[in-house]
């Protein structure tokens, strides 16, 4: 037998795979519940944790805190990403789901600006840097984990599911937010009400450290330990070999930009926008934001399942392009549409919403088996969380800050979207140029 491959002992059984994506995907999904609970709060977190004299300047404070968080995810991806091809992927795991978990229940416990000031907002900064850590450790590495136990066949369709962690993540809490809102005077939300999303976390952190303990090491990260193959410098021989280089910078680019675009403007922007340009009610916004992230779970699959028929490339192809063509003119509906009032705009504005949802899905199915296909084994944990990471968070979650800082330039509600038009026709020409298929490639490589 071919000692480049597993043995078929080393490969888990189509149960042990199953219970293998349910706690690698339930962890993902508690960091995502975490790190999102943020960026659907940031609106509030303005007069909460920021001098409230100037709301204009208190909502970029809160969405720029939200954007650090994204800055340094690229140092935990190098940090976790490095511990991860050394030591295996499943003690990284167990590392940023604590560190996650517990910045995310300290921010449900910290004073607000009118009972501590700036060491509130201080305070509220450094939690949102450890969230940014531990989530450059773990998405990219749970990718990688999971797409390594994936079978070949199906290996898109798979993975494909690790993708619905963070529309999951950004439903369990846009749809408690929402709930409170409802149920909730204004004054009592701002007064408690907003710190219960992150009091519900512990019970999400206890529940996912129990699951990701019965985790197993991948097959093919066992077979590089007993073959003496691990990488004592994962970083430095991923930028000394040309070809993991050149890919590195593709997926920058292109297929995580692209994904990191789409998805803040869909899932995240789009909430900002509808509560603070078109004039929607919170809990109506949150609603819509939820119906996108509903019609997103089969899209997603489906767009995994047609990567494995047709091809990566194809699929990744359509949805840059068809993101390019859709997001200025969706926002510009909405903003028509806040004419017309709440009742007669809603369902139009839910439509609109699954448009730009369309080109998210056909993205991020292909992504996560992308992210480990596209690199050698020995250094594949490093070589994916880097770049994926980079692109996620300086391109796609600093978007929110940077198109808000636009539009309060320009004067313009509508001028900052452009950017994220700009980004994506980029992120295609990239993608048509040098984006490989790697439908089928063997990954013990």
């Amino acid at each position: 037998m071919d000692s480049t491959h597993p043995s078929q002992s080393e490969i888990p059984p189509t149960r042990g795979r199953h219970r293998v994506a349910v706690a690698a995907c339930f962890g993902t999904f508690l960091e995502w519940y975490d790190f999102l609970t943020f960026a659907a709060l940031a609106v509030w977190f303005g007069p909460l944790f920021f001098p409230p004299d100037d709301p204009t300047a208190g909502l970029l404070a809160s969405l720029a805190t939200f954007g650090a968080g994204m800055i340094v995810r690229p140092l935990g991806a190098a940090l976790f990403g490095s511990l991860g091809d050394r030591i295996g992927r499943r003690k990284v795991f167990m590392i940023t789901i604590a560190l996650m978990g517990a910045a995310t229940l300290a921010v449900g416990l910290l004073p607000t600006y009118a009972q501590a000031g700036l060491w509130a907002s201080g305070m509220l900064l450094t939690l949102r840097l450890l969230q940014g850590l531990s989530a450059g450790g773990e998405i990219g590495g749970s990718a990688v984990y999971l797409t390594e136990h994936a079978p070949i066949r199906s290996r898109g369709l798979t993975t494909s599911v690790l993708q619905l962690m963070g529309p999951l993540g950004i439903l369990a809490s846009t749809l408690q937010i929402a709930f409170l809102q409802r149920n909730l005077s204004p004054e009592d939300f701002l007064a408690w009400g907003w710190r219960v999303p992150f009091w519900v976390s512990i019970i999400l952190l206890l529940i996912s450290i129990r699951a990701r303990m019965a985790l197993h090491e991948t097959p093919i990260f066992h077979q590089l330990q007993a073959q003496a193959q691990l990488s004592r410098t994962p970083l430095r021989d991923c930028f000394r070999d040309r070809q993991t280089l050149a890919r590195m910078g593709i997926l920058f680019l292109c297929i995580s930009a692209g994904g990191g675009i789409l998805f803040f403007s869909a899932q995240v922007y789009s909430g900002v926008f509808l509560k603070t340009v078109a004039g929607v009610t919170g809990a109506d916004s949150s609603l819509l934001v939820a119906i996108g992230t509903a019609t997103l779970f089969p899209l997603t699959l489906f767009a995994g399942w047609l990567s494995d028929r047709i091809g990566r490339r194809p699929v990744v192809l359509t949805g840059l392009a068809l993101g390019c063509l859709s997001i200025y003119p969706v926002f510009a509906e909405w903003l028509l549409l806040s004419n017309q009032g709440p009742e007669k705009a809603f369902w139009p504005s839910a439509a609109l919403m699954m448009m730009i949802t369309v080109p998210l899905a056909l993205v991020t199915g292909p992504q996560t088996a992308l992210l480990a296909e596209l690199f050698p084994a020995r250094t594949r944990y490093s070589a994916a969380a880097l770049p994926h990471n980079l692109a996620a968070g300086w391109v796609g979650g600093l978007l929110p800050f940077v198109i808000a800082l636009i539009n309060d330039r320009s004067g313009d509600p509508l001028a900052g979207l452009w950017y994220p038009t700009v980004m994506l026709g980029l992120a295609l020409i990239v993608a048509l140029r040098w984006l490989p298929e790697t439908r089928g490639c063997d990954l013990s490589r």
